[in-house]
């Protein structure tokens, strides 16, 4: 496929907002962003030394099937997403440095917190459990093991820190008070609305969505509340294929859990500058493939072409 490896993209006819870990944003007009999503990878908060093939074309296109899928199973969502087609003013170099990679979004105000929601105990939440029998302070059950479902998904938020630091976990509390008691108990229940929509379409496809974390915005013309940024990608979510789920232990997965296996295997766990050698960032690459292909039905190949 030729789409090389990105992990900077600098575009002359539009002018660049901001950069993330993953994604650039520039302007286009009053109304509209472009997202360009690169090829970069973090894990642990910190950003790698190199890429992921293909990384950035697999979050774009998986995203934009997912806006679609979960309007449909939800008619009533708003989402930012607007096209996949480059904005006209775009250069022919700047087209070709952004095919496959960016979509055009809806500017909105973005609610600072990342909306998290746990249907399996794993991870950070599994250590905390672990050691108090809560998951982001809240009180769990008794007798839960490692990757065992919860009774019910849970809205577990986080802080959305600056590029360079930590996310914060917090409670739906704190959350409310970060993002207003009149958009709080909306966005816990919109996120567990689409968390559950879309673990439900990703099960009929062979894959446990474990948890994911989305990010939602404000339309201030008409105070609706907006799903933004990526959403249920192998970047922001827990994928495990269900044939091999198995309570009682870590899951096999087509995320970057992969890459953060590898960095603690290494003791490279948090540290700035890792390069990953050619096969953890293929193997990497490969999952994101294969879960695209789970997911939409299609290779990247074909989503690209059709």
């Amino acid at each position: 496929m030729s789409i090389p490896v990105v992990t900077n993209i600098e575009l002359s006819s539009v002018s660049k907002l901001a950069s993330g870990k993953v994604r650039d944003l520039y302007n286009v007009d009053d109304a509209t962003l472009l997202f360009v999503t690169t090829d970069r990878i973090s894990a642990y908060d910190v950003i790698m030394a190199n890429g992921v093939p293909l990384k950035g074309a697999v979050l774009t296109n998986i995203s934009a099937h997912w806006f679609k899928v979960l309007q449909e199973r939800i008619p009533d969502l708003k989402t930012h997403f607007i096209t996949l087609d480059p904005p006209a003013n775009l250069s022919d170099a700047d087209r070709e440095l952004v095919h496959g990679r960016s979509m055009q979004v809806r500017k909105l105000k973005v609610f600072p917190v990342e909306a998290i929601v746990r249907g399996y105990i794993t991870g950070s939440a599994w250590n905390e459990y672990k050691k108090t029998g809560t998951v982001h302070g809240l009180a769990m059950p008794a007798g839960l093991q490692q990757c065992s479902p919860f009774p019910e998904p849970i809205y577990t938020p986080s802080t959305k820190a600056e590029l360079g630091q930590h996310d914060e976990n917090i409670s739906p509390e704190q959350a409310a008070k970060i993002v207003g008691e009149k958009y709080a108990a909306r966005i816990e229940a919109l996120a567990l609305q689409v968390y559950k929509a879309g673990a439900a379409y990703a099960a009929e496809r062979g894959i446990i969505i474990a948890d994911t974390k989305f990010e939602f915005g404000l339309d201030e013309e008409t105070d609706e509340i907006v799903l933004i940024d990526e959403v249920l990608t192998p970047d922001s979510s827990r994928f495990w294929p269900a044939d091999e789920y198995e309570v009682g232990r870590d899951q096999d997965s087509f995320d970057k859990q992969f890459l953060r296996n590898w960095l603690t295997k290494e003791g490279l766990k948090g540290k700035d500058g890792v390069e990953m050698p050619a096969d953890i960032a293929q193997s990497t690459s490969e999952r994101y493939l294969d879960a695209f292909k789970r997911l939409t039905g299609k290779t990247l190949q074909e989503a690209l072409q059709g």
